[in-house]
C-alpha cells in the first residue's frame, strides 16, 4: 500500500479502543505521522504545541487545541465530535436524551478558536429510540463516529479534498454549568421532568441528586 506523504498530527484519548483503531488507521495510511494521546487534565506537550504540518486531527481528544496549533496546520485542522450539530459542547448525548431527540449523530468539522463552532465537513446520523439510555446511545454514537472517521481520513489519505456540508451548528455549545445543572432534581419538579433527568444522566457512577435548600442528597426514586 502506498502511504500518503502528507504530514498529520493525531490527538486522541488514551486507553480507548476506538481511538486506538483510528490511530492505527492513520499509521497505516500516513508515512509522516505524529500522535499524542492523553486524559483529562494532562498538559499538552510543548513539542506538540510546536508541531507544523498539513493536518491536525482530533478524535476524542481531551485537549482544547490551542489556536496557534490550529494555525500550524497548512491544509486543515479537523475534529470528530460525538454528536450531531444540534448538540455542540459538553454533555451532548445527555442533552439529546433530555430533549427526547428523535435523531442524533456524529459530526466532522473544522476546528476554530472556540470549541464546536468551525464549519461542518460531514455528519453521520442515526435514530434515537424511546428505550435508549446513556449507555446505548453512546455505543451507537461511537460506532458511527469511527465509521465517519475512516471515511473522511480515508479521503485525506488518497489526496482528496475535504467535503463541505450544508449543515450548521444550531446553537451555542453547551457549557459545563448547563451540564452540571442537568444532574439536579428539586422537590417541586414534575414527575415527567424528574424522569427526563434520570434518563439523561444515569450512567455508571454518574447519577442525578436531590437538592433541597442548597443541600445535596442522593436521589432515591420511590
Amino acid at each position: 500500500m502506498t502511504q500518503s506523504t502528507s504530514s498529520l498530527l493525531f490527538l486522541g484519548k488514551v486507553d480507548d479502543a476506538d481511538c486506538l483503531r483510528a490511530l492505527d488507521f492513520c499509521k497505516t495510511h500516513f508515512a509522516n505521522l505524529t500522535h499524542c494521546l492523553g486524559k483529562w487534565g494532562d498538559p499538552l506537550p510543548e513539542s506538540i504545541r510546536k508541531w507544523r504540518g498539513d493536518y491536525v486531527v482530533s478524535y476524542l481528544s481531551r485537549w482544547v487545541v490551542p489556536e496557534e496549533l490550529l494555525n500550524n496546520a497548512k491544509i486543515a485542522a479537523i475534529n470528530f465530535h460525538p454528536a450531531s450539530p444540534e448538540y455542540p459542547g459538553i454533555g451532548c448525548n445527555n442533552f439529546a436524551l433530555y430533549e427526547n431527540a428523535a435523531e442524533y449523530g456524529a459530526t466532522c468539522h473544522h476546528m476554530a478558536g472556540k470549541v464546536d463552532t468551525g464549519k461542518i465537513i460531514a455528519v453521520k446520523r442515526f435514530p434515537v429510540y424511546p428505550e435508549d439510555n446513556v449507555e446505548t446511545l453512546l455505543a451507537r454514537t461511537y460506532e458511527n463516529q469511527i465509521a465517519l472517521f475512516l471515511e473522511i481520513i480515508g479521503m485525506l489519505a488518497k489526496g482528496e479534498a475535504l467535503p463541505t456540508s450544508s449543515e450548521t451548528w444550531t446553537r451555542p455549545p453547551f457549557s459545563r454549568k448547563q451540564f452540571n445543572e442537568l444532574f439536579v432534581i428539586q422537590p417541586e419538579m414534575s414527575a415527567a421532568e424528574i424522569q427526563s433527568r434520570i434518563r439523561a444522566i444515569s450512567y455508571k457512577h454518574w447519577q442525578p441528586y436531590l437538592e433541597i435548600h442548597g443541600y445535596k442528597f442522593e436521589y432515591k426514586p420511590e
